[in-house]
């Protein structure tokens, strides 16, 4: 079931224009509305559902730049810049806490690699650093297992996905912008190739500029349109306890359990890269340039057909705007959690800390987890049809880095000089013959 996630109002009536209409309001779609509306610009944000209720809530709440990928390291690092003030900036409690994340491990060819990549971080300045399986015990004291060692990354942190996304539709609103929920986009419209409106379910809003950031939907949507996307959806279950002893004030990781320490003093808590992949149509056609990325984590993957198969982000579906669309059909993509994943959540909770042996599931999620072939997102203009920008496929890491993601979708749509280098998140190298090559650090 859904989690629990901030109600956000709804504006009764539809601009008739806007500057920039955004498709989406999960974390990737609220930061960028705010951005926007808060540098003048008139914004309506459009959401299918509920604002932040699909995998913006259904995530691990880390904030971090441990293990990131390369290429994504300068975007993360200026998320959690932005995470530090973020809660002042927006008038509400996001729930960041600086509390450090620390990884821990006894498989020597991943220490090695982690130990490589604290090598690269320290050059952009990231504090991180590997530590003796004895310190891994003195930073999560009660554990029950031993290991060979981990790394520490004492500027990291945690957030709370429920409030998070919610926080800024109502600062984007406070700026100006106007938020629909229960609203859906059948059509983005285009007058002599450019972008010129959206039809929605409820009628037409002019624009100029169209940001496309819906999640696991993204990909439908561009693709309807022509724009090809390489997207695909994992299915991911996590669960949250009721309040708890602290064994960690922030994050803490192991081979098969991931624990987050929450405002009300419980955990959330994720099995470490198990998942489902629901077979698909789409799934099927796009399997070459996923297959490295398969290959990589097939160890810890299940496999279904299911609805979804026809109903899901990666069917195919098609419509047009007199509709319904399929994000009707489907207003909260909401999977049902696994009870294999859930059981084997609390087993390895509770070997692995024996003071939380008594823990029940205050709540169970299942969410998907939209991915492109690299694990990086897709940030920036369609460049085949002017006024299209996207940001999806933020493979696992859009909360995290969702201020950042939403900063640099603004910088570009409003033309400016972007804070960080948006060469990596462009859309071209999807269809420009580059190398996709497999997923770095995740």
């Amino acid at each position: 079931m859904t989690p629990p996630v901030r109600a956000v109002p709804s504006d009764a009536q539809l601009p008739a224009r806007v500057d920039v209409a955004i498709v989406g309001g999960g974390i990737a779609g609220a930061s960028t509305a705010w951005e926007l509306a808060r540098a003048g610009l008139r914004v309506a944000l459009l959401e299918k559902g509920r604002i932040g209720a699909e995998q913006s809530c259904r995530n691990w709440g880390w904030c971090r730049q441990q293990n990131r990928d390369e290429r994504e390291l300068p975007l993360a690092m200026l998320a959690l810049r932005m995470w530090e003030t973020l809660s002042h900036d927006l008038g509400g409690d996001t729930g960041f806490r600086r509390a450090g994340l620390v990884y821990a491990s006894n498989d020597e060819a991943e220490l090695a690699q982690w130990e490589e990549w604290g090598r690269m971080a320290r050059g952009y300045g990231v504090d991180t650093r590997m530590i003796s399986g004895a310190e891994v015990a003195g930073m999560v004291p009660g554990a029950a297992p031993r290991w060979r060692g981990g790394v520490h990354s004492p500027t990291d942190g945690r957030a709370e996905p429920a409030l998070a996304a919610p926080l800024m539709a109502e600062a984007a609103r406070s700026h100006g912008a106007t938020v629909h929920q229960s609203c859906a986009v059948r059509e983005i419209e285009f007058s002599a190739g450019r972008v010129s409106g959206v039809l929605t379910e409820r009628g037409r809003i002019g624009c100029d500029a169209v940001l496309v950031a819906g999640g696991a939907w993204a990909g439908m949507l561009l693709r309807h349109h022509g724009v090809p996307f390489l997207q695909t959806s994992i299915q991911s279950t996590s669960f949250a306890t009721g309040p708890m002893p602290e064994i960690t004030a922030g994050g803490f990781s192991a081979q098969d359990i991931t624990v987050r320490r929450r405002l009300d003093g419980g955990y959330t808590v994720g099995t470490s890269g198990f998942g489902r992949l629901h077979v698909s149509p789409r799934g099927i056609m796009q399997m070459r340039p996923f297959w490295k990325t398969f290959v990589k984590r097939r160890a810890k993957l299940s496999y279904a057909i299911g609805s979804s198969f026809f109903t899901g982000p990666d069917s195919l579906q098609r419509w047009n705007a007199a509709g319904p669309s399929p994000f009707e059909r489907v207003r909260i993509l909401d999977p049902r959690p696994e009870p294999r994943l859930l059981k084997r959540g609390l087993a390895d909770l509770a070997r692995t800390f024996p003071a939380l042996a008594g823990a029940q599931v205050a709540h169970s999620w299942g969410g998907m987890v939209d991915c492109t072939p690299d694990a990086i997102a897709v940030i920036g203009p369609v460049a085949s049809r002017p006024g299209l920008f996207v940001s999806a496929g933020h493979s696992g890491h859009g909360f995290g880095i969702g201020p950042a993601a939403g900063r640099l979708a603004a910088e570009l749509i409003r033309g400016v000089t972007p804070s960080v280098d948006p060469a990596p998140f462009r859309h071209g190298r999807m269809i420009d013959g580059s190398d996709l090559g497999e997923m770095g650090m995740m």
